[in-house]
Parts: C-alpha cells; structure tokens; sequence
C-alpha cells in the first residue's frame, strides 16, 4: 500500500493509497454524501470551521472535508508521486 502523506490542510493528513477521489461539495449529489456520511458517523471535518473546498472519498467509505481546493490537493498528489518516483534506484534489466 501506498504509505505517502497527502497535506488536506491545517497539519491534517491522510494516505495517499486510501484516497478514492477528490471532488467539489457544491454538486446535489456530494451534499448528500456528505449527509449521509455524517449520519452514519464517517464523516471526518478537518476544515477547522472554514468553508468545505473539497471532499476527500477514502476507500474506508469515509469521507473527509477540506477546506483545501481540490485542485492544490490534486497537485499535492502529484507532486508526491514525482517525488517518490526521484526517490527510487532505477532497476538494471538483465
């Protein structure tokens, strides 16, 4: 499993391997998801009673709330796997 850190905003963190999705809140549809995952207890607020920018799907069925724009925290995904791919020896092939 993917074990890198992805930055959601005010020192919160979650794996980057457990992300499914990041999306805007503003759609019906993710203002329902956002309710039904605050009724069944799986929604995680780490927006520190900032507007919500984006919600983060994980594959946990939680869903996380971020005042974060979903495109810097897509940016911040992908600056991490840039960074991991630097990170690793190139394998010689035999």
């Amino acid at each position: 499993m993917d074990q890198r850190m992805i930055n959601v905003g005010f020192g919160n963190a979650v794996l980057a391997g457990r992300v499914l999705a990041v999306v805007n809140p503003k759609s019906s549809p993710m203002k329902k998801l956002r309710e039904e995952a605050k009724e069944q207890r799986r929604l995680i607020d780490v927006t520190e009673g900032r507007r919500t920018r984006s919600i983060i799907i994980l594959d946990s069925n939680h869903v996380v709330l971020s005042s974060v724009q979903p495109e810097t925290i897509t940016l911040r995904f992908m600056a991490s796997l840039d960074r991991r791919d630097d990170e690793q020896p190139e394998k010689a092939d035999k």
